[in-house]
């Protein structure tokens, strides 16, 4: 069974703040665990909402608000990594990724690479790589035409390098929310109709079920340090 687990973010992300090297190495210890286990998918951390593009979408025109900002509905629905050269360029596929699928909302948020933590310098020309998130909403399955139009608009972004790889979710009424303070943990199960705190950063890892997604979650906050919030989602494998 796939997952995707994702925690909020927190004011010293928001801030700008480098993460200590102590997490830094913790958390590439945990992850790389479920890589030569060969039960990683996917992952990355994003960062301050001074680095992200939120777009909305309604009756067939788009608004573009640069960060920073708050979160509104933050609860995604897909996530597509993009590798673009400018931020100009990203925000190009997601209006038309959008228009497709009318009222709702995009956001593009920066992924953070090796040399934002300091581990590497920054290479000459290196690319830009943006989560696409696809807010969900109440109109719920898309239509026949919709699904098509992503498909192609999808393949066309992979045969021009744009588009690295993607995860569809299933919806929020199958997902757990996880409140940590202190290592103490709280559970909600979904539905959930919004989440107004922003993603902060996500492992898509293959486990056997929801137990050990919430054990995996307990590992995973500790090593954040034991207060934050935790949305365990359930990938859906079969999207079309």
């Amino acid at each position: 069974m796939r997952f995707m687990m994702m925690h909020k973010h927190d004011p010293k992300t928001e801030a700008g703040e480098k993460p200590d090297m102590k997490l830094v190495h913790e958390m590439g210890a945990f992850v790389g665990g479920f890589a030569k286990a060969g039960k990683l998918i996917d992952g990355a951390g994003l960062g301050a909402s001074k680095t992200r593009t939120r777009l909305t979408f309604k009756d067939g025109r788009s608004t573009i608000k640069h960060g920073p900002y708050t979160g509104e509905n933050e609860l995604p629905a897909a996530a597509l990594l993009l590798k673009v050269k400018t931020r100009e360029e990203a925000i190009g596929w997601a209006e038309r990724y959008g228009k497709i699928l009318g009222d709702g909302e995009i956001e593009l948020g920066k992924v953070t690479e090796p040399w934002d933590l300091g581990l590497v310098p920054e290479p000459k020309d290196a690319p830009l790589q943006l989560l696409l998130i696809e807010k969900a909403n109440a109109k719920g399955e898309r239509t026949s035409k919709q699904k098509a139009d992503v498909t192609r608009l999808k393949t066309e972004m992979t045969k021009a390098g744009v588009l690295l790889r993607g995860v569809a979710l299933q919806p929020a009424s199958s997902a757990k929310r996880l409140f940590f303070v202190n290592n103490d943990m709280r559970m909600v199960d979904g539905p959930f109709t919004e989440s107004k705190e922003l993603i902060g950063g996500f492992a898509v890892l293959e486990l056997s079920g929801v137990d050990e997604a919430i054990e995996v979650s307990r590992k995973y906050v500790a090593i954040l340090g034991g207060t934050v919030e935790i949305d365990l989602r359930v990938v859906d494998t079969d999207p079309e």
